[in-house]
Formats: structure tokens, sequence, C-alpha cells
């Protein structure tokens, strides 16, 4: 899997970065830092930490004799489908300036220092995996997975179609693979409940079907992404306007906007689309699960 290299003034903000280029959470990825900022005089601190990263492989696991599966009982959440007509129906709102100082509702969290000191404690593993991943053009030294990426893909299909009847409904999947790449589309009727508010339920599916069929099957070489009646793909294109929007904004009132806080995979295609225009960059600021997106005059 693909290895990107970040920098920052610090270990974590070099690794933030790094998770907002993948588009996953810290704990979806594996990493290594690969340099440090050095000490100066008076306390200052010379150069930057970079920072190389990639999602995390999946882990085989060995296989577990099944448990008979009860009916879950639920109704669909009609509130939960996307409309690409209003952007701040995905929860994507923008406002002047940098981010919000109303920290009453935050969680506490953990200080960056200590996000530093919890790096440097992993860098000797880390590097560890680096020298194995170095023998082999950037791959690791696991045994390549003998499943066919089809194979994969029908079991998740089959998960995902038994998954929908467990919840009294009906529905049909399709699988599309190109290369290690495997996209599984639910289509059918009232299926809001498996997407949730701003597309979090349908991460956890997603994350139940990748146990049931490449961790089942011991399959760590594909990347397996849900879809349920063409939700990501409404909320992608959503993401892109309202980010070009925005990013209009910027251009012409020369001032920055923060966006509200969002998931890691929306952030990535908020970057991406900053990226391509002319006037305007990006970064992330604060820390999950407040972390969101600043756009700024280049």
């Amino acid at each position: 899997m693909e290895w990107v290299e970040t920098t920052g003034k610090s270990v974590a903000e070099a690794l933030e970065l790094a998770l907002d280029r993948l588009g996953v959470a810290e704990d979806d990825a594996e990493y290594e830092v690969i340099e440090e900022p050095k000490s100066g005089l008076f306390g200052r601190v010379r150069g930057e930490a970079r920072v190389r990263a990639r999602i995390r492989p999946t882990a085989v696991r060995p296989k577990q004799e099944r448990r008979s599966r009860g009916k879950a009982k639920g109704r669909a959440d009609d509130g939960a489908a996307v409309s690409t007509a209003d952007a701040t129906e995905h929860g994507v709102t923008a406002s002047a300036g940098e981010t919000s100082d109303d920290t009453s509702s935050r969680p506490a969290r953990e200080p960056r220092e200590g996000r530093d000191q919890r790096a440097r404690r992993a860098k000797p593993q880390r590097k560890e995996q680096s020298m194995d991943a170095q023998g082999d053009s950037g791959a690791h030294d696991e045994v390549a997975s003998d499943v066919a990426p089809e194979v994969v893909g029908d079991a998740a299909s089959e998960f995902m179609t038994g998954l929908v009847g467990a919840f009294g409904a009906t529905a049909s999947a399709t699988v599309v693979v190109e290369g290690n790449e495997i996209d599984v589309r639910v289509d059918g009727d009232d299926l809001g409940l498996l997407i949730g508010p701003g597309g979090r339920t349908l991460l956890a599916v997603q994350d139940l079907a990748r146990v049931a069929s490449q961790r089942r099957l011991g399959d760590h070489d594909t990347r397996l992404r849900i879809d349920v009646a063409g939700y990501r793909e409404r909320r992608r294109e959503a993401l892109e306007k309202f980010a070009t929007a925005v990013a209009t904004d910027v251009i012409e009132s020369g001032r920055s906007k923060a966006l509200e806080p969002m998931l890691s995979a929306d952030r990535k295609v908020v970057h991406d689309t900053v990226q391509g225009i002319d006037g305007v960059e990006s970064h992330s600021d604060g820390e999950e699960p407040r972390r969101r997106v600043v756009i700024t005059p280049a």
C-alpha cells in the first residue's frame, strides 16, 4: 500500500497532516518518524519533523466458529439521506476566522506534547518496520494473499445483503473490482438506518463488512469500500461544491474560513478540491473529534 511523507513543526503536526492525506483515523494507519526537530539555542527548535505513513494493512485473523445471528429491529432514519442542493445538510458550514474557542462540550484531549512523546516511544518499532518495508519496494514482508479480490467482493456483498435482511428490508448489492480496489454498492428502499447522521453508521457497517470478508478470508491486500443508496457519491459531490464556494469567497474577501469539524474522509475531499484551485490553500486544525479544515488565501 502507498506511503505518504509529510513534514510539520512537530511530530504530531506532521502525523496529523499525513492522516488527513490518507483520509483515515490514527488507529487505521501505521507510521514511522523519519526525522524530529532539533533543539537550538534558548529553547528554539530548528528544522521540521518528518513522518512517513500509510493505511494499516488488514491483519489476518484466525477463522472463528460462527454464532447464530438474531434479527435486529429498527426503523429507517429518513433524515439520514443527503441532498446535494444544500451542503449544510452534511454538517459542513463555514465560519469566518479560525476555529471556535468554545470548549465546553469538547472531550478531554491529550496534549500535543504527549503525542510527540508517544510518537518518539514508537520510533524504534517503526524503524524496524521501515527496514522490512524497504527490503521489497516499500511493501511489508507479509505473505502475499492468495484470495482473489472478486472472492472478497462476493463475501462482502453476501454480508451486506444479509445485514439488510436482518433489518427487515430488501436490497441488491453490486460489486465493482478494479485491481485491489473493491467497491460494494447496496441499493434498496428504507436504507437510511444503515447510513446514519453524517454517514457515521455507514463507517461502522463498512468496518463490519471488512471483518466478514477481508479478515475472515485472510486477505490483507485489497481496499474495500461500502456505499449505501449512493450516499458516498452524493456527499462527495456536495462537499466539492461547498469547498469550491468557500474557496471562492476566501479569494474574493482575502480572509480565511474555518469549516465545521468533519470526519477524516470528508476532510480529504475538501483538501483535494482546494488543491485544484489557484489562490487558496487548506490545512487541518484541532484534534479529533473537533478537527476541521481551514481554507486560507495562498
